[in-house]
């Protein structure tokens, strides 16, 4: 399988770095995971409802772009479905074993994602109703990730 992290925003964090690079360290003898930057928008805190459309529309553009069309797309947004890890190991052992061997995981800038990126997910899921950092979504999601592949090895993890 072949997973792409679309997200949004350089990373700056050093301590986020180093967490990112051990996961995608331990998921290497799973699966080929990448991870793709896409530029933020430059965003006023008193932006008007227009404004953030723009430039959730402007990310969107460019997240789109790193997505090819034979990629199944896993948004995340705060109004997806809610899965325990287990529900999300047994999603990725059906796309694996439905032939989706691209996987595209969606993290959206601080505004959240386009409409026409939504229109583009196959799958929308959300860690939370709580709002968490987009740069450390990228760190859940990874360990999540691996997560899944253990379980579905039926090999020991956390609980």
């Amino acid at each position: 399988m072949k997973i792409t992290i679309v997200s949004v925003g350089k990373l700056k964090e050093k301590y986020l770095k180093q967490g990112i690079q051990e996961y995608l360290k331990r998921l290497s003898s799973y699966a080929k995971v990448d991870i793709i930057e896409v530029a933020d928008e430059k965003a006023p805190e008193n932006l008007s409802e227009a404004g953030e459309k723009q430039v959730k529309d402007k990310e969107g553009e460019r997240i789109l772009q790193a997505i090819s069309p034979d990629t199944y797309v896993i948004t995340l947004e705060i109004e997806g479905k809610m899965l325990s890890s287990e529900q999300l190991a047994k999603k990725m052992d059906e796309l694996a074993t439905y032939g989706k061997s691209k996987v595209a995981f969606v993290i959206g800038g601080s505004l959240g994602i386009s409409e026409a990126v939504q229109k583009r997910s196959d799958y929308a899921i959300s860690f939370s109703k709580m709002t968490f950092p987009h740069q450390l979504m990228r760190l859940i999601l990874l360990e999540q990730i691996y997560r899944g592949f253990r379980i579905n090895r039926g090999e020991p993890y956390h609980k």
